[in-house]
This record gives structure tokens, sequence and C-alpha cells, in this order.
């Protein structure tokens, strides 16, 4: 086996590890990267070699469990489709909710990377959305800053359900209440 093909199967392992690790206990914060390495069988230390850190690790696990889910969600009939930006945007921001929502261990797992580390020079996929619901009016630094805005204001607001039910009464795990607060998000930051 080449090199880069055992450096993927560790990736696998590792991300499946977490993956399991995760759906079964109860704090995902508890999650340590002992318990990762011994689940996939491999040395503490590929974690950070294959990934950075725990973190980012968690992150990647939470990402390759959203893709599966959007592709459940017609997320590509969507993206594929002559509606208007800010229409697409508020389908695949509900589309996201949605997972996070359902899996709101990973949500409370990964908030603090994605909010703190993440690197802000991705591209997110709202920002072309964002281009083409301004057009020229904005630069691309600005429509940047909005895509940003969208998603860490959602997930945050996402890793606070129990008190934004608490407090505001707004119930995110009802798929309307959450329909609802994506569109006014999405409605805010693009000055609808």
């Amino acid at each position: 086996m080449r090199k880069d093909e055992k450096l993927q199967l560790t990736k696998d392992k590792l991300l499946d590890a977490t993956y399991e690790l995760m759906e079964t206990l109860d704090d995902p914060l508890a999650v340590t990267s002992r318990q990762i390495a011994a689940r996939a069988d491999v040395k503490p230390g590929m974690i950070n070699y294959c990934f950075g850190s725990r973190e980012n690790l968690i992150y990647q696990t939470f990402q390759k469990r959203y893709l599966d889910f959007l592709g459940q969600e017609d997320v590509e009939e969507v993206v594929n489709s002559d509606l208007p930006p800010d229409k697409v945007l508020k389908k695949l921001h509900y589309a996201v909710a949605l997972c996070l929502v359902q899996n709101h261990k990973f949500t409370q797992a990964i908030t603090s990377f994605v909010l703190f580390k993440r690197d802000l020079g991705q591209e997110s996929f709202s920002f072309n959305y964002v281009k083409k619901h301004y057009g020229d009016r904005k630069t691309d630094e600005e429509c940047r800053l909005i895509a940003y805005e969208m998603s860490t204001m959602m997930q945050l607001i996402i890793f606070r359900k129990e008190d934004l039910k608490r407090d505001f009464g707004i119930n995110l795990d009802a798929p309307e209440e959450l329909k609802h607060y994506i569109d006014m998000r999405i409605d805010l930051l693009l000055g609808l």
C-alpha cells in the first residue's frame, strides 16, 4: 500500500472512530484524543499529523456527516435551481441548521472551533449567493463578511437553542420555527 493510501486509511479510521464516540458518549466535549486514537487503533499523534488538532478532527467528522445529510436533503436541486440568491441562501442555511439541530452533540463540540479557530480565508458556500444578491453594490470582502456572519451566528444560536427556547420561546427543534428563524436572519443580513 502506498504512503498516501495508508494516510487516507488512517484519516478514515479517525473520522469513523470520532463519529462513533460522538454518538455514544453523553458529553461530546468529553471525547478525548486518546479515546479516538484507541478506537481507531492508531497512535494519538496521528490526530495532529492528519488533522492538526482534535477540534479540527471533530469538525471534519461533522463536515463529512453534514455532506451525507445534505445529500438526503436535495441540496443539489436547490443549488441548480433558478431561485433568486436570497431564496437559495434560505434553503441552504435551513438544511445546514436542520443538520446542526439534529446532530446537536456535534454542534456543541465544534462551535468553539467554528467561531474561534476556523480558517476565515476558506470560501463559505454562502459567499457566491451573497455576492449575486448584492452584485457590484458590495465588495468581495463585505460579501465574505456577511457570509461569515450568517454561518457563525447560526452556529451560535443553535448551540444555545435551549436558552432561546427558555428565554425567547423559540423552539428550534420545531422545523417551522427553525425555518422562520433562518429566513429572518437571512433577510436581516441581506437588508431585505
